[in-house]
Formats: C-alpha cells, structure tokens, sequence
C-alpha cells in the first residue's frame, strides 16, 4: 500500500533526487510503513539553521561581488593597453595578476554562494576544499619564507629586478613601481644602481635613450614649496658617487625601507595576515556545519 508523499515534502524530491521514492499514476509516493516510521521520528529532524546558511550565502555573495569588481578591472587596465603587451611581463603584470586572482575569487565564492542557498552539498564540499587547499598553500609559503628567509629574498628580489627591467614597458607596472618609491622614499631594490639594468636607464656610452644613466622621477626627493614635480630631475644621477647622489635621491633600497617598515608596522602587518585567513577560516567552518545539517536533515527524511 502507497499514500502520496506529503505536500511538505515536495522539497526534499527537488533537492534530493536520489531518495527512493514510489510513483503511482504520476504521483510521488512512499509506503506507509516507511512514512510512518519516518514521521515518528520527526522530532529527532535537525533542521538546517538558517542563520549558518544565510551567512554564509552573503559572506560569499560579497566576495563574488568583490571578484566580479577585480576581474573588470584588471580586464580594463589590459584592454586599455594591449597594444603595448608585452610578453615577458605577463607574470609582473598588475592587471594578468587582477584577472587571474578575480577569477579564482570568482570560482570558489560563486560555489558557495549558490551551495548556501540551494544546500547543494556538492557546491559546499568544492567551496570548502578549495578554500582548505588555498588557507594551507598561503601558511606553507608563509612558513617556508620564514625558515628560508634567504631564499625568500633572494626570489622577492628576482621578481623586483625583473619589473625595473620592464619598467617602461608596462604603465601599470610602472605607476606601481613610481609609487612604492614615492611612499617609501626609496630608489631602486639595493640602491639607486640598480636601474642600470633598464635599457633606458643603463649608463653604457651606446644608450641613447636621453634618459641614459638616470633614475626615475620618483626616486629624487621633493624640495620643500616645490608644486609641480621635476620630472627630469633624475637624470645623470647614476653619474654620481652614494653621498653625492643621496642630496638628490632617496638613497636607500626599497628592500632595506620595506624591512624598516614591517619592523615598526608589525601589529599592522598581523592584522593584515589574520583578516586574510580569518574569512577563509570562517568560510571553511561555515560550510563544513551547513554541509552536516544538510546530511543529517537527509538521514532523518
């Protein structure tokens, strides 16, 4: 004998396809034995908490927003410059570094957003390892340039040379480059020498570039009252000799700066580092409980 499932559980047909259930003249029904069976343990039902579920739905709903944002403006920034591309600086460059970070952040956000809200295990289990692998990832780089801090800077330094090198080839790179020297009133990642490794800059009597044996704009330091910035005031600066050259230039490295920084930024530093993993933490543990209600509420139907 068959009855017809209960209008209330309309629900679990859609969102469970795979529980048995009995058809009789279309209808979706179950045996009475079993319906009565489950009724009776109504009470022991754990129902999903909404307030796991809804959470989780707009914290990742407003990460898929702020991919969505990365993602055109980094595909903005390429447009407006693609004539200029240049292949060697595709991994130093700011806007390929947007897209592809947006487009993970895209990914794993638009899983959970969607497994939230339609308590889609499957959804939830990708969000939560993706989220899992990408929390481990960063504290393994994180541990690792710790306990091979020279390695680590010797790498971090490669990358830093690589973008002087491509300095005038890529504006992104170049206004990003222009204000890290600027805020940290800094010139070069050693010194002020090492833009003798771009071809516009480098002091070789065959350059003949009018910028030859110079530094960037942003290296000079600002003359007090000055309103319109010089912006030819670096050049011939690689001419002179470290005490001469700091009157004019900012004349520590952007490596030595960086560390003077971290070492008198460091609650800043940790609040940074804690507010990246907490969201990934919280996402993890959000999804992980909404992906057990979901299976305990399955196992009471």
């Amino acid at each position: 004998m068959v009855v017809s499932l209960p209008k209330g559980h309309e629900r679990i047909r859609r969102r469970w396809p795979h529980i048995e259930l009995h058809s009789v003249s279309g209808s979706c029904c179950i045996s009475t034995m079993d319906l009565g069976r489950r009724l009776n343990r109504g009470a022991n039902i754990t129902f999903i908490n909404p307030w796991i579920k809804y959470y989780l739905f707009f914290f990742s709903f407003l990460f898929w927003i702020i991919s969505l944002v990365i993602v055109a403006i980094g595909v903005y920034a390429k447009i407006q410059k693609a004539t200029d591309a240049v292949r060697d600086t595709f991994v130093i460059d700011p806007a390929i570094i947007m897209i592809v970070v947006g487009a993970i952040m895209f990914l794993i956000t638009f899983c959970g957003c969607i497994g939230a809200l339609r308590e889609n295990i499957v959804l939830l289990q990708v969000f939560s390892v993706s989220l899992t692998i990408l929390f481990l990832v960063q504290l393994a780089v994180g541990v690792l340039g710790f306990v091979y801090s020279d390695k680590a800077e010797d790498t971090v330094s490669k990358f830093i040379k690589k973008a002087i090198v491509h300095y005038r080839d890529d504006i992104d790179l170049q206004n990003l480059i222009d204000y890290i020297q600027r805020e940290f009133q800094c010139c070069g990642w050693n010194s002020y020498k090492d833009w003798s490794k771009n071809m516009y800059f480098n002091c070789t009597p065959t350059n003949p570039s009018p910028e030859r044996c110079g530094v960037p704009y942003s290296c000079c330091t600002l003359i007090p009252g000055e309103s319109v910035i010089n912006t030819m005031c670096g050049f011939g600066k690689q001419s002179l000799n470290q005490l001469e050259a700091s009157k004019f230039l900012h004349p520590v490295g952007c490596a030595d700066k960086a560390a003077i920084w971290i070492e008198s930024h460091l609650l800043l530093v940790g609040g940074i580092v804690l507010g990246l993993a907490l969201p990934q933490i919280g996402g993890i543990v959000l999804s992980r409980m909404l992906i057990g209600q979901i299976k305990e509420e399955i196992k009471s139907i």
